[in-house]
């Protein structure tokens, strides 16, 4: 049974009285999720948005939202994932650009300035979704003739994109091939379980969309953070004595550092970390402090979650020997690595990763290259050894440099400015930048241009550190040298330490 059946079932046949979703402290029964989803649905036919239809929804951490998935998913219409993360006039714009003839949106969001306007303006219906799960339109028309994106069952957004924000396409049969790859398949005919898992990852990012439809998957209760903190993710794992829970490297970092008692998660037998590269001697820190090993993944969004990943036995048979590599494919799934003319390397050679699974965007017969370097071992483990692209990955949050350089130059007084990633050991990395003076100009001070980022970028693409400089530093072919600004940086950062 697939998702898409398999949600269709839990709204038809779950008990009203069963716990479906934990949020706050607060448990949504599934009574409340199945009279959310039936509203929603109703609301979306009324408004003549039937199968294949597309249907944007900015997605929170929130009951209802979980709801208006597992009813748009049902019903056989395309998700477009729209991200409450960033900053109204960009929400605005992802909207314009991508024109969903429907937005769902919550409350708080919908106040945002401009957002209305921005659905309304191509002729789209907004609906309000109410905390307590009613829908209401509160702007627009319904459609004439309602955009379809048939065979499509989410647009889903990946994390840093040059322009308009960027959407993978995902199959019903890639979240079906993701699910069973993950192990995420119900036991039996049992439509619910008595267990639970914790969801604590933006469900607007596939990390976070994965797990939840695990829990719908397999009738797991789900208990749904609204953001990571690690007081509610302790609080969650003590006391549900969940088995198994995720954390990205920064989170497994910022648990070590908080210097949680090991009796709090003594219940937990794994966890998995995916989303970024997971340094070794992290998992073996966790491992060492509280005997919980750590399982690491490997995938992106075009996947539809992981396709490479260690599980407890490969871990408990080879981690000492293997340590720092990405695990071996799962079942279903074939990798490979080439050289440039795409032609595949020998066994323990660095090139580019390739993957060929149902769950990729161009079906299971074709080979996809990702923008990871990587070698394969004789022992099938794969080995990331970097990326051939510019991206920046702080704390599993994908950021592109030219995002964060366009918002830079914007200001008056910039001339041209430079981004790459710092090397941190909690993060990964950081978006660290530095800017050249416009000839004639004040020189910017570093507070305004960091309040000009927080005005226009996510939280997460803020850099950590900004340099004002006259003259950029530059190679011989005058392009930006990024090795000399990480110097410069670095430089920086000691003179302010010996101050």
């Amino acid at each position: 049974m697939g998702i898409r059946d398999r949600l269709t079932r839990l709204l038809a046949e779950a008990p009203a009285d069963a716990e479906a979703i934990e949020h706050q402290g607060n448990w949504w029964a599934w009574g409340q999720v199945r009279a959310t989803a039936r509203g929603v649905d109703e609301t979306l036919t009324a408004a003549g948005l039937h199968t294949g239809a597309r249907v944007g929804v900015v997605l929170e951490n929130r009951p209802e939202h979980i709801a208006v998935v597992a009813a748009v998913i049902a019903s056989g219409r395309c998700l477009v994932m729209l991200s409450p993360l960033q900053p109204a006039a960009r929400l605005a714009a992802d909207i314009s650009h991508c024109v969903p003839p429907v937005v769902v949106c919550g409350t708080e969001v919908l106040a945002r300035a401009g957002i209305l306007d921005a659905v309304t303006a191509h002729g789209g219906l907004a609906l309000e979704l109410a905390a307590h799960g009613t829908v209401r339109a509160v702007g627009g028309c319904a459609p004439t003739k309602a955009a379809a994106n048939p065979g499509v069952a989410v647009e889903m957004l990946t994390s840093g994109t040059t322009g308009p924000p960027k959407r993978v396409h995902l199959r019903i049969g890639q979240l079906d091939q993701a699910l069973v790859s993950g192990g995420q398949t119900p036991k039996g005919d049992r439509l619910l379980s008595p267990s639970a898992s914790l969801v604590a990852t933006p469900l607007v990012h596939i990390g976070g969309l994965w797990r939840a439809l695990a829990c719908l998957a397999t009738g797991r209760r789900m208990i749904l953070l609204p953001r990571f903190t690690v007081d509610e993710w302790v609080s969650a794992v003590e006391r549900h004595r969940l088995r198994a829970a995720n954390l990205v490297p920064a989170a497994i970092r910022a648990v070590l550092d908080a210097e949680v008692p090991k009796a709090r998660l003594s219940g937990l037998q794994v966890v998995t970390s995916g989303t970024a590269p997971c340094p070794p001697e992290l998992a073996d820190a966790f491992f060492h402090t509280y005997g919980i090993p750590v399982l690491v993944t490997y995938g992106a969004t075009e996947f539809a979650g992981a396709v490479a990943g260690w599980t407890l036995d490969l871990h408990r048979r080879w981690w000492d020997r293997k340590a720092g590599s990405a695990g071996r494919a799962f079942p279903g799934v074939e990798l490979r690595v080439t050289g440039e003319n795409g032609a595949e390397l020998p066994v323990g050679r660095t090139g580019r990763l390739e993957v060929r699974t149902e769950q990729s965007t161009r079906g299971g017969g074709a080979w996809v290259r990702t923008s990871d370097l990587a070698r394969i071992d004789a022992d099938r483990f794969v080995w990331i050894d970097g990326r051939a692209d510019d991206a920046i990955i702080r704390g599993g949050f994908k950021i592109q440099p030219e995002t964060v350089k366009r918002v830079l130059e914007t200001h008056p007084a910039v001339r041209e400015a430079a981004v790459t990633g710092l090397l941190d050991p909690r993060l990964g990395e950081v978006p660290v930048a530095a800017v050249e003076v416009e000839p004639g100009r004040t020189e910017p001070q570093t507070a305004e241009l960091v309040a000009l980022c927080r005005t226009e970028l996510t939280p997460y693409e803020v850099p950590a550190y900004i340099l004002v400089l006259a003259a950029l530093p530059r190679t011989p072919s005058s392009k930006v040298s990024r090795v000399d600004l990480l110097d410069l940086v670095e430089a920086s950062r000691a003179r302010e330490e010996l101050r």
